[in-house]
């Protein structure tokens, strides 16, 4: 009987875990994980979340990777230097007084959150307007960051896409961001995978001709 009423208990009490961390569950879509779409979102989080955030392991050289020109760097780095980290301009005690705390790099975010990309998309879809008139966060509820996705949409109308898309475009630019050469390991693994079944290959010929000799 106690261990039924401590189980009960120990249930109670991961329910109001949750409900006060406010967890909910990741929106299922599909974030594409494409060049195009990444650099779709580079140009959303270098023009509205750079604002605030910074990304201290991406450089503005790495985004050449996306697709971006040296024009659009130019454009992008306002004069820094291409190996310079995409930092933002805001000092952090101008940050803290404005939003209470100095807001997270964002190069891991995608790495550092379970869902990954979907958590991302997940959090830029999820404000929503409280009964009292202010804006609140269904998977952060008390978040410090505003709706800037909206605000931007809103702003921007005829040249922005819609919300829901710009934050799939946002979440595979970070899920980028959180290993830029990832690509580069995988084309190499291919390289790899191929030498050695040519080597295999070649080994195996050389033990039938050596044991050839033998019998």
């Amino acid at each position: 009987m106690k261990r039924s009423r401590l189980g009960l208990l120990l249930l109670l009490g991961a329910a109001v875990i949750q409900t006060v961390t406010g967890a909910a569950e990741l929106a299922a879509v599909d974030i594409p994980q494409t060049p195009e779409a990444a650099h779709r979102g580079a140009e959303i989080v270098t023009s509205v979340c750079l604002a605030c955030h910074s990304l201290k392991y991406v450089k503005y050289g790495d985004l050449s990777r996306l697709g971006f020109s040296g024009k659009d760097l130019d454009t992008l780095r306002s004069g820094k230097s291409l190996k310079s980290p995409l930092l933002t301009d805001m000092a952090p005690d101008a940050l803290r007084e404005s939003f209470g705390i100095v807001p997270p790099d964002l190069s891991l975010m995608a790495k550092a959150r379970d869902g990954g990309p979907l958590y991302i998309y997940s959090l830029l879809t999820g404000f929503y307007h409280t009964a009292d008139g202010t804006v609140d966060n269904r998977l952060f509820p008390g978040i410090k960051m505003p709706d800037v996705l909206s605000y931007s949409d809103a702003r921007d109308a005829t040249q922005r896409a819609p919300l829901q898309e710009q934050a799939r475009d946002v979440a595979a630019f970070l899920n980028w961001a959180a290993d830029p050469r990832a690509e580069e390991r995988r084309r190499l693994g291919y390289y790899v995978l191929g030498y050695l079944a040519a080597l295999t290959f070649l080994l195996y010929l050389s033990k039938r001709k050596i044991w050839a000799r033998l019998d």
